[in-house]
């Protein structure tokens, strides 16, 4: 009992010390993809954040268009945090129902789930004590499990037993997110 109030009372101080910012990518949002984020001081250079991107439209024109997209990243950045250059890697989760750019004329569509494995390279710039800009991009490696579905009918389209597989070199990451300094 003793070491987990050690261990409280030293979360609770590097938090205290930390600062920590919400974020929203202003682009995205545009395109009806809301993308927020939070990312917090972890030492001298470094921060962590966590974001969250979603599509979460079920069916646009009759077409699957629902994805979540989960990435935690490390950033270290070149000189001060949230002002200047900064490096970035990640490793994400996907979850979609989704008809994919080549089956874009077609009865068919996926689902499944996948993971993410990349880096990101950005700028911030501070705007005032309190909000910064982030601009941002991003990519590696996706890999995805998914079932092929036909729209019209539900039933599959490839005789995969389980998961189809498919990986690919891709951007999916970017924008200009808005940070807003909590404390």
């Amino acid at each position: 009992m003793k070491n987990l109030l050690v261990i409280v009372i030293v979360i609770f101080s590097i938090h205290l010390q930390s600062q920590t910012y919400v974020k929203v990518n202003a682009l995205t949002t545009l395109l009806s993809l809301p993308n927020v984020g939070i990312e917090t001081s972890i030492g001298k250079k470094s921060t962590f954040q966590f974001d969250i991107l979603a599509s979460p439209w079920k069916s646009v024109k009759g077409k699957p268009r629902q994805f979540y997209i989960f990435i935690p990243e490390y950033r270290y950045h070149f000189h001060e945090k949230y002002n200047g250059f900064y490096v970035g890697a990640n490793i994400g989760a996907t979850m979609f129902n989704f008809q994919k750019w080549n089956y874009l004329n077609t009865n068919q569509y996926e689902k499944g789930f996948g993971y993410l494995i990349g880096a990101t390279i950005g700028y911030q710039a501070k705007i005032n004590d309190k909000f910064v800009l982030d601009c941002f991009l991003g990519g590696g490696s996706s890999q995805g499990f998914y079932k092929g579905y036909y729209i019209s009918s539900g039933e599959r389209y490839e005789t995969a037993k389980d998961y189809n597989k498919s990986g690919e070199w891709i951007p999916y990451r970017g924008g200009v997110m808005v940070s807003y300094k909590l404390n």
